[in-house]
């Protein structure tokens, strides 16, 4: 048997290196979908800001031990600096734009919306980050896009007369699009800074600035019921998960292009169904298990065949 050439060796790695970076975003896409389960369970009981507040709260701490410890600067250039700002801007834009927006939509039709920033990453990833972008890509978030539709139905909720009858607030549909506008623009700010500055930066950076616009919308929502201690306890878990999936997030995006990891996105649509069902007792109508299959054959139809290529190359 021959030695595998030096092309060889190098395309393996490259593959090993993508399987590496979809494993861990997967990971990031778990513990968002444990934060918006929480999230969902605490708004019940507490003002939206609050509950964003505190996650923050949570994942600053987290931010800044992780800083000290590995003694990372704070310093970066200006250039990445300004960078860092906006990214954070739009993360915490995300965060008080999503939750203040469940207070005026349904939830069938928010999530609708919010899951349009895969869609928005492939559309701006050639002009943001300058990625090729191919048609199979765009076919695959287009079908993972109808698996979308098919679990939240929005047809049948417009058709339903008590949704007729309620209406669908502008200002809760305006606030879900900006934040599916501002969550694919910082998965796009990612991977352009992902080889310019630390992990632990970015990471630092947008605690620090989420944390900052989650106080000020808290000055103007500010709650009448406040945590006891078992919500203290919840909001504790919410934050700790929602800081891994945002560091793993990081590291994912220093492996893989943003545009290639974008119907992935759809998993995390996935996972609510699976935990509305194990939490809320929410069974998935087969709509909804319809839509759940397109989005497994919109993932599938990216990572099989890169699964396939690295499983030859390590035969060889």
């Amino acid at each position: 048997m021959s030695l595998p050439s030096n092309a060889q060796l190098l395309e393996a790695t490259r593959q090993a290196q993508w399987l590496k970076g979809c494993v861990i975003f997967l990971c990031s896409l778990v513990a968002f979908a444990c934060l918006d389960a929480f999230a969902k369970d605490l708004v019940g009981r507490h003002s939206a800001p609050l509950v964003n507040w505190a996650r923050y709260c949570v994942i600053i701490v987290l931010a800044w031990l992780i800083m000290l410890t590995k003694r990372v600067p704070m310093r970066v250039a200006p250039a990445e600096r300004n960078l860092l700002i906006y990214r954070g801007v739009m993360l915490g834009s995300v965060g008080v734009c999503f939750m203040l927006s469940l207070q005026y939509l349904p939830l069938a039709e928010g999530t609708a919306l919010y899951f349009l920033s895969p869609l928005i990453v492939v559309l701006l990833a050639p002009l943001v980050l300058r990625e090729k972008v191919t048609i199979k890509q765009y076919a695959a978030v287009t079908l993972g896009m109808i698996g979308m539709l098919c679990i939240v139905n929005p047809i049948e909720n417009l058709l339903n007369e008590s949704s007729a009858e309620r209406g669908i607030s502008l200002f809760g549909s305006v606030l879900m699009l900006l934040a599916a506008t501002g969550y694919a623009m910082v998965q796009l700010l990612t991977r352009k800074l992902a080889h310019r500055v630390q992990s632990e930066q970015m990471f630092a950076y947008s605690a620090l600035i989420c944390w900052a616009l989650g106080f000020v919308v808290l000055l103007f929502w500010w709650p009448t019921v406040w945590p006891n201690m078992h919500d203290t306890v919840e909001m504790l878990l919410m934050g700790l998960t929602g800081g891994a999936g945002q560091f793993l997030l990081i590291y994912a995006f220093k492996m893989v292009p943003a545009s290639t990891l974008a119907p992935f996105n759809y998993f995390q649509l996935v996972l609510a169904v699976i935990f509305g069902e194990l939490f809320f007792s929410q069974m998935p109508s087969l709509l909804s298990l319809t839509g759940i299959a397109l989005i497994v054959v919109a993932g599938l139809s990216l990572t099989l065949p890169m699964l396939l290529a690295y499983f030859r190359a390590k035969r060889m």
